[in-house]
């Protein structure tokens, strides 16, 4: 009852370790005859692999994919789709010293209450490492979009706040999310960002980050009304995601603070338009997509594994002090915009498909 599974009609199953010989993911449920190549799946992997820029950890991943089945003559056959990708770039010395220390903010000491076994050596499944296999299903969930709902189909992600500092959501411009090493929208706050990361890192500390994912050309319709509804379902993904300590749909919890003029999505027609004059609502209302573009934020703690000297216990349950050494993020939260683009994926083909199901 590990639940290492995600969705219900396009399923993912994800598996390996941090620090083991490989990761990888199998995908059940995905359409036949979809045109899928490798390069589809390792430009999106290549977002989010480590050691891009000096405000990433350092370690050396190329995060090559390799798929072995489902796939036949460059189309997928609508048998489950394998994919592999194998770490290169481990150094499990630099938690020897560490090993029988459970790190504050991590999930060392609920993996060892659960299970009575941890795997030390970079947090085993409760890595990041994990979200690259995520990614690779994710950017097989988009090439099925693409295909589905045409070009008018996009997803796009960004980090909307570093630590303390915001950036602004209304200069928002696809074009350099992914030319710098923030993944910022907003080109005005990159020098201030790279300012107050170097000294994040130069502190032994970390920060957190806030990430927003945007939808476009998603239909009306999709979502349930109750138990699995598409904001839910949204927000459950997110939340899944490593370090992932809160999610916005819309406005989210800024909608405490409206009135219900404000709040209130008015909607007018225009010959055979239809025309939202806002969008707190996120493209979700009653659990179901309105049209509007989708969105979603979340927020990413800080990393906990920091330089800094911090109190902990060991697993004889006495009282000692950690400092973890090795390479890590000092925002974890940059990494996870390629991830958050495809949770989104998944969770709109599975609703897509679940919608065709039911109402096609």
């Amino acid at each position: 009852m590990s639940f290492n599974t995600f969705g219900k009609f396009f399923r993912f199953t994800t598996w390996g370790e941090s620090h083991g010989p490989a990761i990888g993911c199998i995908i059940d449920g995905c359409p036949p005859l979809i045109q899928l190549k490798e390069q589809d799946i390792q430009k999106e992997l290549d977002k989010r692999k480590p050691g891009q820029s000096k405000f990433t950890t350092q370690r050396k991943e190329g995060d090559k994919v390799q798929i072995l089945s489902g796939v036949f003559e460059g189309k997928t056959t609508g048998t489950p789709i394998s994919l592999i990708i194998y770490n290169e770039d481990m150094r499990s010395k630099d938690y020897k010293d560490i090993k029988d220390k459970f790190r504050p903010g991590h999930a060392d000491f609920t993996y060892f209450k659960k299970y009575g076994i941890r795997d030390y050596r970079g947090g085993g499944r409760s890595s990041a490492r994990e979200t690259a296999t995520r990614v690779a299903a994710g950017a097989i969930a988009k090439k099925v979009l693409e295909n589905k709902l045409g070009r008018k189909f996009k997803v796009s992600a960004a980090v909307t706040q570093l630590g303390i500092l915001g950036c602004d959501t209304t200069k928002w411009d696809n074009k350099i999310i992914y030319k710098n090493p923030f993944f910022c929208p907003d080109k005005t706050m990159l020098k201030i960002w790279e300012k107050y990361l170097l000294s994040v890192r130069k502190a032994g500390s970390s920060c957190g980050a806030i990430i927003e994912v945007r939808a476009n050309g998603v239909p009306a319709g999709l979502g349930a009304p109750i138990y699995s509804k598409l904001d839910s379902d949204i927000a459950s993904a997110m939340m899944s995601i490593n370090a992932v300590k809160g999610v916005n749909i819309g406005s989210g919890m800024n909608s405490a603070q409206l009135s219900g003029e404000e709040n209130s999505d008015e909607i007018s027609q225009t010959k055979k338009k239809l025309k939202f004059n806002s969008n707190n609502a996120g493209g979700i209302l009653g659990g179901i997509s309105s049209g509007q573009e989708i969105i979603v934020s979340f927020a990413v703690k800080p990393t906990s594994s920091i330089l800094k000297s911090r109190k902990t216990v060991n697993k004889l349950g006495k009282n000692t002090t950690i400092s973890v050494k090795g390479r890590h993020d000092p925002c974890v939260g940059i990494r996870a915009v390629p991830v958050g683009e495809a949770m989104l994926s998944c969770v709109l083909l599975d609703h897509y498909l679940m919608h065709k199901a039911q109402c096609s």
